[in-house]
């Protein structure tokens, strides 16, 4: 009889391990297949994070591109205007002129804004008061009503200065972007 309930007891093993092998299989699938898809979801977002640095770093880069040829290239029409003032040969062509880069300057400041890291704001921020001193200062120049430090040369000075200022702006922008600076 032993030998029966042996047999039976095995026998019983078997059937139930044969039931039950399905059930514990599909588990284990479903559970490899919930692994893989949560490792799937998290690279999907690793790469969508990637994505958004890349974009928002792209998107600095052009508003600093925007920025930096705005106020340079009215730091060079300042520079202009102050000869034409100097020489006494203004014209209304030259005064446009220096007035659309004024407001592209205004235009990529508003941007930058916007965009810019609060180190490369602070540096725009310095760069637009110079700026618009040195402005006041060539007006009142043009008109007669210099102020005591407007002179032609001081005027010509403080826009050299500013050369120097910009670079250091520039060098504020590189910085944000992770450019290296150039070798000394």
């Amino acid at each position: 009889m032993d030998n029966a309930l042996l047999a039976l007891a095995g026998t019983t093993i078997a059937v139930a391990g044969t039931l039950i092998a399905p059930v514990l299989s599909q588990r284990l699938v479903a559970r490899a297949e919930s692994q893989r898809f949560e490792r799937q979801e998290r690279a999907a977002d690793a790469q969508w994070a990637r994505q958004q640095q890349a974009a928002e770093l792209d998107k600095r880069r052009q508003c600093y591109v925007t920025s930096n040829s705005g106020y340079r290239r009215y730091r060079i029409e300042l520079m202009k205007y102050l000869w034409l003032v100097h020489r006494a040969e203004v014209t209304a062509e030259a005064r446009a002129a220096l007035e659309e880069a004024r407001h592209a300057m205004h235009a990529g400041f508003a941007e930058a804004q916007m965009t810019a890291s609060d180190a490369v704001l602070a540096e725009l921020d310095s760069m637009s008061r110079t700026l618009a001193q040195i402005y006041d200062g060539v007006l009142r120049l043009e008109e007669g009503d210099a102020a005591p430090d407007g002179s032609f040369e001081e005027l010509r000075a403080a826009l050299l200065r500013a050369n120097e200022q910009w670079t250091v702006m520039r060098g504020a922008m590189r910085a944000d972007l992770g450019v290296a600076p150039p070798p000394a």
